[in-house]
């Protein structure tokens, strides 16, 4: 089921997969991705043992673009004001990428409503080398540059040989930026690069499974180190050959650490 919530003042997009009496499972996109499209290779799969909800953040996809800053503590605001209207009080929290921080974001301000976490390929702080990144992302959407903003963006998102097997994949993603609403994606940036949740992950108590792609460059293996030792009890699984869009690079393999994950909880 797809439609549109009024929250927090905004209207969000969501869709509904899964049985209504099976546990609510939330995706949190990554920065450029949509809840309609950028998880089909989850969907199903997940939606066979839990109730999954997708969304898009505000500024993203088919979701509000308020013309006004944006932060992670807005997005978890969002989100908890979406479970309400959606008669939801508590559900397991997955994200990966901006996603993941929004995830985190979540269980920091609204730590009764996680029941359970999946932090996949994100940060909790924002190291010189990927801010200068993300900077130059944003200017590129400051700029009106969606091309640019493509090259600048995709040998971040994928592995090499991921890009070198799915030339397909690659012309579909360069057509996808040039809709783009590119002045919510440089806010959506802007929020990104004010992540700084290290100090607080220690108050995190709810089950935490870290996930992070042996590929991936942008948001890689040290972040996920952070998480895991912060965060107590949490398990890091790291996915062999993948890049940072693990769950579209090694599907079958995040599928399989996510619904093993929650199983246990």
């Amino acid at each position: 089921m797809m439609a549109i919530a009024l929250a927090n003042g905004i209207r969000i997009y969501y869709e509904w997969h899964g049985a209504e009496s099976a546990p609510v499972l939330v995706l949190n996109n990554g920065i450029l991705m949509n809840a309609a499209s950028s998880w089909v290779y989850q969907t199903s799969a997940l939606a066979a043992h839990y109730r999954v909800l997708q969304y898009d953040c505000r500024g993203q996809g088919q979701s509000e673009h308020p013309d006004a800053p944006y932060s992670m503590a807005l997005h978890a605001d969002d989100l908890a004001a979406l479970l309400t209207a959606l008669g939801v009080e508590q559900a397991h929290i997955a994200g990966i990428s901006y996603g993941g921080e929004v995830a985190q974001a979540f269980a920091i301000a609204h730590p009764s409503r996680a029941r359970s976490l999946v932090l996949a390929d994100t940060v909790s702080e924002v190291g010189p080398e990927l801010r200068l990144t993300v900077e130059s992302w944003r200017d590129r959407a400051r700029a009106g540059d969606a091309d640019g903003l493509f090259v600048t963006t995709a040998a971040w998102n994928f592995s090499a040989g991921y890009l070198a097997a799915h030339p397909d994949v690659v012309a579909g993603a360069r057509q996808r930026y040039r809709a783009l609403d590119l002045p919510s994606v440089a806010r959506l940036c802007d929020a990104f690069l004010d992540v700084d949740f290290t100090a607080r992950l220690d108050g995190i108590r709810a089950p935490t499974c870290v996930v992070v792609g042996e590929r991936d460059m942008l948001k890689g293996r040290s972040y996920a180190d952070v998480l895991h030792d912060r965060i107590a009890g949490s398990e890091l699984h790291v996915l062999a050959g993948a890049g940072h869009a693990s769950c579209i690079e090694r599907p079958a393999e995040f599928n399989t650490v996510v619904l093993g994950f929650l199983a246990k909880q």
